[in-house]
């Protein structure tokens, strides 16, 4: 469900979907606010949601790989590595 709340860095436009074409303005298109399953854009913003928050629980990202975070706390380490499919 992270994929039907995403925010869209960019502004995404759709056609109407069947079913929910409004007759008086079928060539009209919808403009998204939020982001949906199946768009190229969705891995990415979700990726980006994540290491924003992760950012605010105190993770940074490695400079050699920018799926793996790292926490330092008290002496200890906490990797955490992130695979998001489609990116």
């Amino acid at each position: 469900t992270a994929f039907f709340h995403g925010d869209l860095p960019e502004r995404v436009f759709m056609t109407q979907p069947q079913g929910f074409v409004d007759a008086s303005k079928p060539d009209h298109v919808c403009l998204l606010h939020k982001s949906l399953y199946g768009l190229r854009q969705v891995p990415r913003a979700w990726f980006d949601k994540l290491s924003s928050t992760l950012a605010n629980f105190g993770f940074t990202p490695s400079k050699y790989d920018p799926s793996l975070f790292l926490a330092h706390n008290q002496g200890h380490t906490l990797l955490l590595l992130v695979y998001v499919d489609d990116m």
